[in-house]
């Protein structure tokens, strides 16, 4: 076989597979060329997601004529003369390979000018050719346009997810970079309309309040600590604040983001015994330390950081999370620990006033069943048992079903006497009504009596609204509200309707809607109704209501397969006669 030289045009298309993985690519490698240019100005300007246009434009140094030429060349950088120059890098791109890879997969326009020449210069691009250089009138600074990208590798453009996704990545890689530099003016706009206008802030937790809400940054405590090899400052998340969706959890070395998996499990566990299993603080850590004892060369896109002594890291961020958690007395918080060790709800000095002197009067409908028949597809049943035969009398009294603990359900049965689990019961009948939407448009929304609004972050909101047809069929009435948060007008019947119980729920949705493994239509409609049931049935409070106990009996004795769960865990069990008496 005859080895050959791959055409610089190849080259720099191989190489854009390591460096524009999608449209937030080019946004992070922009921005990050922006700063680097002294920019104190940057607006971000999308159209179609990235898709048809990335436009950035800063008010930097700029470039000359032949530099603006020249830095579309793989490996042209001003940042690196010596291997040395490696030890000592400060600066976001140093590589030379981002626009030379943006080039190869896209049309790119460039106008730049420096503040020394009274006119500009406009380099166009496209699939890694030069096409033409002109003089132009433009400001001082960089203006920068990427379009159509993928135009020349289709079927990368066809693996791009659904445009509110890879606007979610864009939002993602926007929030990196503009966490990086309070004292920089940032804009984000998507197909004509402000999502982000960051003014210079006057501090770190003004542009975090600035890009993430009040509600995160009012949760924030700092933390603070300053060792021979490196410093540290930034903020913790209140243990009470922690989420089951991932976000808003941040590393940065020397101004730069990165990702570490194991700094991650620093600052968990610092949080031991104050948070429960499954949900993650927020947390914004800034490290300094001397550049030649990090190497943030050991990944195309720059996302990883090598520590000369990464252990000595990993004490350094546990310790002062640590520190500041005790200092704020939250070590005296709830024990997650004791099931029993709920919240006391505190009950204002006035609330005699409001508490009505006689009971409200209650009618009974007998007749009335609220639970629609459950569905499901005869390929997961082998055979359909009559359950309601297990009783000897179908109009089995109220008073003759008892509750154990709120999470169990006895009622006598033909051959003894049933014991239900009452959140596998529930995770049942709730798959039913879940599938059934999504299969037969059988969807049942019940309204909130107050709308409860959720800030879920700009990023997290692009996936919702990306996901609303599905939403709307399993029974979500869920309307947008600004640019970072949703308002929960109703929930699919049977879900509780309880506002801190609706914030939760929506952040277990978040991070339901975000797997896409799965997308095989029939398997896709089972697994998303199984996800859907289990975040109900858990979101439910215990049972308390004999009348309850017995509508939720109903509900499962009329699913098709009422004995098991939809992943196949058993809802109840039968103790006949001869077993009970065995006992004695």
């Amino acid at each position: 076989m005859e080895l050959k030289i791959l055409p610089g045009n190849i080259a720099n298309m191989i190489a854009a597979g390591e460096v524009v993985q999608r449209p937030a690519s080019v946004v992070k490698e922009l921005m990050e060329n922006s700063v680097d240019a002294g920019a104190t100005q940057v607006s971000v300007i999308i159209g179609d997601s990235g898709r048809t246009l990335i436009q950035v434009i800063d008010d930097g140094s700029g470039m000359t004529p032949d530099d603006a030429v020249l830095c579309f060349e793989r490996h042209a950088t001003s940042k690196i003369a010596t291997a040395e120059d490696l030890q000592e890098i400060m600066t976001f791109g140093f590589r030379g390979e981002a626009l030379a890879s943006i080039a190869a997969v896209a049309e790119v326009t460039l106008k730049t000018r420096t503040a020394s020449s009274e006119t500009g210069c406009k380099v166009e691009m496209a699939a890694s050719r030069h096409e033409s250089t002109s003089e132009v009138s433009t400001p001082v600074g960089t203006n920068i346009s990427v379009r159509n990208l993928f135009y020349n590798i289709p079927a990368r453009r066809k693996f791009l997810k659904s445009d509110n996704v890879e606007f979610k990545h864009i939002i993602e890689e926007f929030t990196k970079v503009a966490l990086t530099r309070p004292e920089i003016g940032f804009s984000l706009s998507h197909n004509g309309k402000d999502i982000f206008v960051l003014k210079p802030a006057k501090s770190m937790k003004y542009r975090i309040m600035d890009l993430l809400g009040t509600s995160v940054a009012g949760d924030l405590v700092d933390i603070a600590a300053d060792t021979s090899m490196i410093s540290l400052r930034g903020f913790a998340g209140r243990p009470d604040t922690a989420k089951k969706t991932l976000g808003n959890q941040y590393f940065f070395v020397n101004g730069r983001h990165f990702r570490s998996p194991y700094l991650h499990k620093a600052v968990m566990r610092a949080y031991e015994g104050l948070i429960p299993d499954g949900v993650t603080p927020s947390y914004f850590i800034y490290l300094e330390t001397d550049p030649g004892s990090v190497d943030v060369n050991i990944s195309p896109t720059k996302s990883e950081v090598k520590f000369e002594d990464d252990s000595l890291v990993f004490q350094v961020v546990y310790a002062a999370v640590k520190e500041t958690l005790g200092k704020n007395s939250f070590a005296g918080a709830i024990d997650f620990t004791n099931p029993e060790a709920d919240e006391m709800p505190v009950i204002g000095k006035h609330f005699s006033e409001y508490k009505p002197d006689t009971a409200p009067s209650v009618k009974i409908d007998s007749g009335y069943d609220p639970f629609v028949p459950g569905f499901a597809p005869e390929r997961y049943v082998e055979r359909r048992e009559d359950y309601g035969k297990l009783f000897e009398d179908k109009t089995l009294p109220v008073s003759q079903t008892i509750i154990l603990g709120g999470r169990y359900i006895i009622a006598p049965s033909k051959d003894g006497m049933m014991v239900v689990n009452v959140r596998r019961a529930w995770e049942r009948v709730l798959y039913d009504r879940a599938l059934a939407a999504l299969t037969k448009d059988a969807r049942v929304t019940q309204a909130n009596m107050f709308p409860v609004k959720v800030q879920v972050g700009a990023a997290w909101k692009a996936l919702l609204d990306s996901k609303a047809t599905l939403l709307s069929s399993l029974g979500f009435d869920i309307s947008p509200f600004g640019t970072d948060t949703v308002v929960v007008n109703g929930v699919p019947d049977g879900f509780p309707c309880q506002a801190g119980k609706v914030e939760t729920m929506i952040q277990d949705l978040m991070l339901i809607l975000s797997d896409d493994s799965v997308s095989l239509p029939g398997v896709m409609e089972s697994a998303m109704a199984g996800k859907i049931a289990l975040l109900g049935a858990s979101s439910r409070e215990p049972l308390t209501s004999p009348m309850e106990a017995r509508a939720l009996l109903d509900a499962l004795l009329s699913s098709v397969n009422p004995e098991l769960t939809s992943s196949g865990k058993k809802t109840m069990a039968i103790l006949t006669m001869d077993r009970i008496e065995k006992l004695f």
